[in-house]
């Protein structure tokens, strides 16, 4: 039973790392055109990781420099997944 939620942990720690490449190959490459591959990973990554990241998103809003934000409920999520993954 622990290793299929070690499991299901670092698949949704790699769809986390997915999501953060794929948001920043559309800041760096301009936004994908619809239908294509790059599209379709960014809404599955984003449908999968946004259920979890939203709620702490709310309590931790991001920070805002200039204009840069930085998004901390990911860095946060993404702490307690690898910290979950070390306890088990």
């Amino acid at each position: 039973m622990l290793a299929l939620i070690s499991a299901v942990l670092l698949l949704f720690q790699f769809l986390l790392i997915a999501r953060a490449l794929l948001d920043w190959s559309a800041v760096l490459a301009g936004p994908s055109m619809p239908g294509s591959f790059r599209d379709r990973a960014t809404r599955v990554a984003h449908a999968v990781t946004e259920p979890v990241l939203a709620p702490v998103r709310k309590l931790l809003p991001p920070v805002r420099f200039g204009a840069v934000g930085i998004d901390l409920s990911f860095i946060v999520v993404f702490a307690v997944v690898v910290l979950l993954q070390a306890i088990i």
